[in-house]
């Protein structure tokens, strides 16, 4: 099995929560991680013990081996039921805080309004509990005493995925574009100091302000359509 077949099982065999609980950014970093052999496959609380088993076959098909004893790492959380976020409305004060944390966009809501939680995507990851300054955000159980992948299926384990990657597309894009838009912000500005009727009157000094300020927006424009063209080629 080569390494990025082993990657792809791997993430494939994980709960797609995102919670980044496993001390990795996201559920492919992991994947990665244990690939890499940079990582045991016990780091997964969404998943449980039995998501140790699972991510073991697939590595112990690999040629590793490991403890027989394998438990959960304490130092990534315990296994749980699992819960979703609920705001209350009476405290919430609409600040997109949580909105910006969400991993796989489960919150809706506009500046200064009421935010809500789209349960049926709700990971229960906890990440938009830290940046909530009111505490207005609790997680409540809702698979009673079922925990790890019992409380979970591959189902809604794709389905996260393929929002996170939604998501992840969605920002990349916004940010692409607002490279672009102070690009031409800065062309604007540029063509404006170019075409001055001020400019032919000027005296050394201006002029070599003028060739300053000419120096620093074409230097801004440069970096935004770099950005740009980065983050579209990526």
């Amino acid at each position: 099995m080569n390494p990025a077949e082993l990657c792809n099982r791997l993430d494939d065999a994980l709960p797609q929560t995102q919670c980044t609980k496993c001390g990795y950014p996201d559920c492919r970093s992991y994947a990665t991680a244990m690939a890499d052999e940079n990582a045991l496959p016990n780091r997964c609380p969404p998943g449980g013990a039995q998501g140790i088993v699972r991510l073991r076959a697939i590595l112990e098909a690999a040629g590793r081996i490991y403890p027989d004893d394998l438990k959960l790492d304490p130092d990534c959380g315990l296994e749980r039921p699992r819960p979703i976020a609920v705001i209350d409305p009476k405290t919430c004060i609409g600040c997109t805080l949580c909105i910006q944390a969400c991993p796989v966009d489960a919150i809706v809501g506009a500046s200064k309004q009421l935010h809500v939680v789209l349960t049926e995507w709700c990971t229960g990851c906890d990440l938009c509990i830290p940046p909530c300054p009111v505490d207005c955000i609790t997680m409540e159980n809702v698979t009673d005493d079922r925990t790890g992948w019992d409380a979970w299926s591959p189902e809604e384990a794709h389905l996260s995925k393929s929002r996170y990657h939604a998501r992840e597309e969605r920002l990349e894009r916004e940010e692409r574009d607002n490279h672009l838009r102070l690009s031409k912000k800065a062309e604007q500005k540029l063509h404006e100091l170019d075409s001055s009727p001020d400019n032919a009157a000027a005296s050394i000094e201006q002029q070599q302000e003028i060739e300053r300020k000419r120096a620093i927006i074409a230097a801004a424009i440069a970096r935004a359509k770099a950005s740009a063209s980065k983050e579209s080629a990526s």
